[in-house]
């Protein structure tokens, strides 16, 4: 880890199978998600590292994940998730959180109303958080503990069950219910209904209703 303004250098040895994956910060994003972290001061990193550890673990196996997919909509999410993650890990804040109140319910459905109107445009973090009139890491805390997915999350099982929906009422080809579905790669969107339904899309619509 580096802080903004003062040089650095990350190497290792190459071997077969690496596996690399960086991000780089604006210090008002890290502000951002400084100020949205229980307890978090400080906004430089104090230390060039950190140990392996069981809260970083998963984000950055599924980090890896969305990057090898090209998703760009989860590796947003990853950046302000491992951010402040490693706020909080230096913090050594326990990340509390504060139960959503009725006027985060209200912000938050007002995010889900948009996304369920343009499931076919591209919804960024940002944007989002526009909606509900609140910062993109708040939004994203928000978001997951009122729904228990996050914002990408619930886009992709939308789009899916759009892509299902249209796969069972129409005879359109597959290509063309995955653009309207809102997905810009035809592969991709086998993949990931393969993942979620067990089956490839043609599979899903040749099978009794």
């Amino acid at each position: 880890m580096g802080n903004d303004g003062q040089c650095f250098e990350c190497s290792h040895e190459h071997g077969v199978g690496d596996r690399c994956l960086s991000f780089r910060l604006a210090p008002e994003f890290l502000e951002m998600v400084v100020a949205g972290v229980a307890g978090a001061r400080r906004v430089s990193f104090s230390v060039p590292g950190l140990p392996p550890h069981e809260r970083l673990l998963p984000l950055i196996a599924e980090a890896e994940a969305a990057r090898d997919d090209g998703d760009a909509g989860a590796l947003e999410e990853f950046a302000l998730r491992i951010a402040g993650a490693v706020t909080g890990m230096l913090n050594e804040s326990k990340l509390r959180a504060l139960a959503p109140g009725a006027r985060d319910e209200r912000r938050i459905s007002a995010a889900l109303r948009r996304i369920e109107a343009c499931l076919d445009e591209q919804l960024s973090i940002a944007a989002l958080a526009k909606v509900a009139a609140m910062s993109p890491y708040h939004f994203l805390r928000t978001f997951r503990a009122l729904v228990g997915v996050t914002p990408h999350q619930f886009i992709l099982h939308a789009r899916m069950r759009r892509a299902a929906v249209l796969l069972r009422r129409t005879s359109d080809n597959v290509s063309a219910i995955a653009f309207a579905a809102g997905f810009g790669d035809l592969s991709t969107f086998n993949r990931r209904f393969q993942r979620i339904f067990g089956v490839s899309p043609s599979a899903f619509r040749a099978r009794p209703h």
